[in-house]
């Protein structure tokens, strides 16, 4: 499709991606709780980076010539904090209808914006940052890099949102022509740069995760959920099969145990079991890691999760994963008692985005999924990924300012908005004020 067919056809479809305030739920408060999870996981981040920072900056020193000071990653992980908390700030201010409003041109500029990222790899120009044979970055000197990918994953879930919102509106979700395709066209444009032009199948799979999840909870019958589940799995096998190190990975999951420690293949999750094994059921303590000063590949970033388990041990694994399940159960506690299909949508992206690369990052580690690059969100090193992440959980709080209570839900379905009377307490509770968990 010629990018000017492409532009015209995009915001067509935009208009379905458009909605305004049609409620009448009067705003009250939020749920706190979402802050709280967060922010625990940023702190124990923020503890973890502390702790192997210096000798993350050690093995790149030695192995690069590179002069990171002791502190770098640790200070670096601070700014990355705060233009996260920043960007959850900004997201629970903006009225989420100002974002849907201009869901399409969200959409193109971040399309635009991998493009752009492509022809500057092409072109070898500075401002396309490569590593390992991929080009996933801008590169933005002083300020660090941005990797479109996740603006790319931020645009799909607002558009996503009120385009199958919509759909499901007219009755017209499992419409073909009205929807199903444009949905395969927009998915496959972003597959397209994503997989295809960055090398990044662990962000093709949160991005199908997205989708996938929306499109569940918006109410695709049986017949187009087994046929997209179908397309799905021959579309990953092809890309799998067309990536020689996919099919490595693949095969060193599918070996198992029986895998060669001497395998290089195997290499990467052998050190990240031994990580965790190591950890027993208490760790061996903050900056007592040995796997971090080399051993581990990606200490900081995709196998942050086997260092924690070596510091932390069993006990600090299950804690964080408690705190991350208490996190995606909120989630989906908040998505309950929203009564906009819409807002439901929004929601549920969230979760299926959040939930992913948790999931993910997780059964990687444990040798339970193939090893996929995927961060462990708000605990990885980075900035691009911890600030949109957290701009969406900052958006879902901002919705968490209009749920109802699970009594005045099927009234409100009935009634409409007009009856509803406005109560200043976040919505989860009864009418007795005790909490429904």
């Amino acid at each position: 499709m010629k990018q000017g067919g492409q532009k015209s056809y995009l915001a067509a479809i935009a208009k379905e991606a458009e909605f305004g305030d049609k409620t009448s739920v009067r705003k009250h408060k939020p749920d706190y709780l979402i802050v709280l999870f967060m922010g625990l996981l940023m702190l124990i981040g923020l503890v973890v980076m502390y702790a192997i920072g210096p000798q993350r900056a050690n093995v790149l020193n030695n192995a690069y010539g590179s002069d990171y000071g002791s502190t770098y990653f640790f200070v670096k992980q601070i700014f990355s904090l705060l233009f996260a908390l920043g960007a959850f700030t900004i997201m629970t201010i903006v009225p989420y209808t100002w974002l849907t409003r201009h869901a399409g041109k969200i959409l193109l500029a971040a399309i635009a914006a991998c493009a752009l990222l492509a022809v500057a790899g092409w072109a070898n120009l500075g401002i396309a940052q490569q590593s390992l044979g991929a080009t996933r970055w801008f590169n933005l000197g002083p300020l660090g890099s941005l990797q479109p990918a996740e603006l790319l994953k931020f645009a799909i879930l607002i558009f996503m949102a009120g385009f199958l919102g919509g759909k499901a509106r007219q009755g017209k979700l499992n419409d073909a022509n009205a929807t199903l395709v444009p949905l395969a066209i927009i998915t496959a444009i972003a597959m397209f740069f994503v997989v295809v032009i960055q090398k990044d199948f662990g962000t093709g799979v949160s991005l199908a995760s997205i989708i996938l999840v929306m499109l569940a909870v918006a109410g695709v019958n049986l017949r187009n959920s087994g046929m997209i589940a179908l397309i799905v799995v021959i579309i990953g096998t092809v890309l799998v099969i067309a990536a020689p190190h996919r099919v490595e990975r693949m095969m060193t999951f599918l070996n198992g145990d029986n895998t060669s420690t001497s395998d290089d293949n195997s290499y990467h999750i052998d050190q990240a079991k031994l990580a965790i094994g190591t950890g027993g059921l208490f760790g061996v303590g903050v900056g007592n890691s040995v796997q971090s000063t080399g051993y581990l590949p990606e200490a900081i970033n995709d196998s942050v999760f086997a260092i924690m388990g070596e510091t932390f041990g069993f006990v600090g694994l299950i804690t964080i994963l408690a705190i991350f399940t208490a996190l995606l159960m909120r989630l989906l506690k908040l998505m309950d008692h929203l009564v906009d299909v819409r807002l439901k949508l929004l929601v549920a992206g969230v979760f299926g985005w959040f939930g992913a690369h948790v999931m993910l990052n997780v059964a990687s580690m444990v040798g339970v999924a193939p090893l996929t690059g995927i961060t462990l969100p708000l605990l990885s090193f980075g900035g691009t990924s911890m600030l949109f992440i957290t701009a969406a959980l900052g958006l879902v709080f901002q919705l968490s300012h209009y749920t109802v209570h699970s009594s005045d839900l099927k009234e409100v379905r009935h009634e409409g908005f007009s009856s509803r009377r406005g109560i200043g307490r976040t919505r989860y509770t009864g009418r007795s004020g005790s909490t429904r968990n």
